[in-house]
């Protein structure tokens, strides 16, 4: 199955394009929502005679916290930051929707926090999760999270301190993403024609912007930045930023 959907994106790279899109809304207590959203309906007029019939039509919503139910004993017996890590996923939701005959799909994980800091966290376990997935296939198992080395191409911060919000992402291994960016292949085709965007809402009005091309809106409380994916991927310091907002 992996195998077919690979083959077909590679197949339709130069005829479609997906929109990605970050968006964090931010109440004036520090709570919020963020999302993370991927809206690939264009692939889907030449991915529906492919797709089996039984994922002609998919609602399916993933719920971290419920994945870790009744695993708690477990988990009390893990290292304190392997613990850390896992609460911080359990906020975190996947929804997926595809449906064949209205040409869509997309995907969203997202979650509810009570402080920016809930975000940082779920980012730092979901990079642990997937380093610990790589190295269980190419060394063997690994009986613990925090024994996993998940900074070892980027690291990403989210803060926000003193009216100030940050988001930075700084690479780490400059040969890994070097390898990264040569081993594209022709999902460049894909990303050239795609887009990136950030969308943030704050509770109180932006004083300053440090990209040039952000954009804030017409109420003075919200930031959209848009570039284009492949740029991103090549450079994911291009959407470092830093907002101001108004005392």
């Amino acid at each position: 199955m992996k195998k077919i959907f690979l083959g077909l994106l590679v197949a339709v790279a130069t005829l479609t394009s997906c929109e990605f899109s970050e968006t964090i809304y931010i109440n004036e207590d520090g709570s919020g929502k963020m999302s993370m959203y991927l809206d690939a309906s264009e692939l889907m007029p030449m991915m529906k005679s492919q797709i089996p019939a039984e994922m002609k039509s998919l609602d399916s919503l993933i719920s971290f916290k419920e994945v870790f139910a009744g695993q708690q004993k477990y988990i009390n017996q893990l290292p304190k930051r392997d613990q850390e890590l896992i609460q911080g996923l359990a906020k975190l939701n996947f929804h997926v929707v595809l449906d064949s005959d209205k040409d869509k799909l997309n995907t969203d994980m997202y979650m509810n926090f009570s402080s920016i800091n809930d975000v940082q966290n779920a980012f730092d376990g979901l990079s642990s999760i997937g380093k610990l997935a790589q190295n269980r296939m190419t060394q063997g198992s690994i009986s613990s999270l925090s024994d996993v080395n998940s900074d070892d191409i980027l690291t990403a911060e989210y803060s926000l301190k003193k009216n100030k919000f940050r988001r930075f992402i700084r690479i780490v291994d400059t040969k890994l993403m070097d390898s990264l960016r040569t081993n594209l292949g022709q999902m460049q085709m894909i990303l050239a024609s795609s887009t990136y965007k950030l969308n943030y809402k704050f509770p109180k009005k932006v004083k300053s912007v440090s990209l040039e091309d952000a954009v804030i809106g017409k109420d003075g409380k919200s930031v959209t930045v848009t570039v284009n994916a492949l740029d991103f991927v090549n450079d994911p310091e291009i959407l470092n930023v830093e907002v101001e907002l108004e005392k």
